[in-house]
């Protein structure tokens, strides 16, 4: 089986390529660094795959969400950027498809965290369902929750947990605003990195939650990565600041019953992970 994963550089396409390794002949592509050059935000006509992928993994995304400029570059990779790569794998005959979304595309626009990422995940996944049926391409949608993983690299998209666990590895207090224990949930990037290999070996089509099995608050998270580091930290809630809100979702166990696999890493796991990664590279 061969697989090429889009957006190669990213900080899940590093773990996915390793999950996929043991049974696929895995090739990146993306701007820079990767074994094909191929940007999904430049006009479709510049974007061409070769032919002879079994399966097209997409795992780039723009987080932009606050200037026009970052909304811009938001809407023309994560939609019209799927669009134009899905348009590519048909003419290429790739037999499987695979979108990463993410759980925000199922926020209502009433959310306080809806904003022009979620919308765009939105419209992609209904902008790729669309063409995918009409093409005949079949096409794997996984929306995972937040992701989280072990190293620099994975910490770019989770200043929260960032911040957290560097307080807990400097013995800092770790302070709360509000007096709200807000709850996330929080997959581990392996986690996600494995559900999408046994998609891919099973070749399973369809659009599912990828998500942890359990909604976490944030003070388990702080305990968590406390322990982790045997830190002295402790936690205080300055209740003189706006309570911070829950940003959970129903937990959905449909992927992982389809698979017959759950979740393996729960957030101490991650946390001792982490912790033991930063004394390996001290």
């Amino acid at each position: 089986m061969k697989v090429l994963i889009v957006g190669g550089t990213s900080a899940l396409a590093q773990i996915l390529k390793q999950t996929l390794s043991p049974f696929a002949e895995v090739s990146t592509a993306g701007r820079s660094n990767c074994d094909i050059t191929l940007d999904i935000g430049t006009p479709a006509d510049r974007i061409e795959l070769p032919h002879g992928f079994d399966v097209v993994v997409n795992a780039a995304a723009s987080f932009g969400v606050k200037t026009f400029e970052d909304m811009l570059r938001t809407e023309c990779v994560n939609v019209l950027g799927v669009l134009k790569l899905c348009e590519a794998c048909a003419k290429a005959e790739v037999k499987q498809l695979v979108l990463v979304s993410s759980i925000f595309a199922g926020l209502e626009p009433t959310s306080r965290f809806y904003n022009i990422y979620a919308e765009s995940k939105r419209h992609s996944d209904e902008i790729a369902r669309m063409y995918c049926e009409s093409a005949g391409l079949p096409l794997t949608i996984v929306r995972p929750s937040q992701f989280y993983g072990t190293g620099a690299a994975q910490r770019k998209h989770q200043p929260f947990l960032t911040t957290l666990i560097d307080k807990a590895a400097r013995n800092e207090e770790i302070v709360f605003y509000g007096s709200n224990d807000a709850k996330r949930n929080f997959i581990h990037v392996e986690d996600v990195a494995h559900a999408i290999a046994l998609l891919v070996q099973r070749k399973i089509q369809g659009t599912f939650a990828c998500m942890s099995t359990s909604n976490v608050s944030y003070t388990e998270v702080a305990l968590a990565a406390i322990a982790a580091f045997g830190s002295s930290s402790t936690i205080r809630f300055d209740k003189d600041k706006p309570d911070i809100p829950d940003n959970i979702f129903p937990i959905d166990e449909t992927l992982y019953r389809l698979l017959n696999w759950y979740p393996a890493v729960q957030i101490a796991d991650g946390m001792r992970k982490e912790a033991a990664f930063r004394k390996g590279a001290a």
